[in-house]
């Protein structure tokens, strides 16, 4: 049985699809302000990126900022949510190698289980889709 679908004539929409929404909403939290904050403040996130050794820490600021933004506004409304998903737990999974490693410092395991459990949720979403209230729902 799909959770993506609406009871056959009632218009009723499932409780899975609602657990799915709120899911995609705390999902996008996270996505949204940090995807912003670095683009509100290119100097210092390319400085920080620089720090940390990564290449072209300007560009890769942009590119990192709007892929968190772009990315958490697509899964926030349910729009191409299964490659979106797909898209943002890889990238999650690949933050956490690049910036969470210190495991002997306890906050940086605990940044790296945090990022883990995010693209969890992200493979889950991916697997489900958006649910019905969501742009690909309405889209077909």
């Amino acid at each position: 049985m799909s959770t993506n679908t609406s009871v056959a004539g009632s218009g009723t929409v499932s409780n899975a699809s609602a657990a799915i929404l709120l899911g995609r909403i705390l999902l996008s939290i996270i996505f949204v302000l940090s995807g912003f904050g670095k683009l509100t403040a290119i100097a210092g996130t390319a400085g920080y990126f620089g720090s940390m050794g990564l290449p072209m820490p300007t560009v890769t600021a942009v590119f990192v900022g709007l892929l968190e933004l772009l990315g958490g506004l697509a899964i926030l409304i349910g729009f191409q949510t299964r490659i979106t998903a797909w898209v943002l737990a890889i990238f999650t999974v690949a933050t956490g190698l690049i910036a969470h490693t210190g495991w002997a410092d306890q906050m940086q395991m605990i940044s790296f289980m945090k990022n883990l459990a995010i693209a969890g949720g992200f493979l889950v979403l991916a697997s489900s889709g958006a649910g019905a209230y969501s742009v690909d729902a309405k889209r077909g």
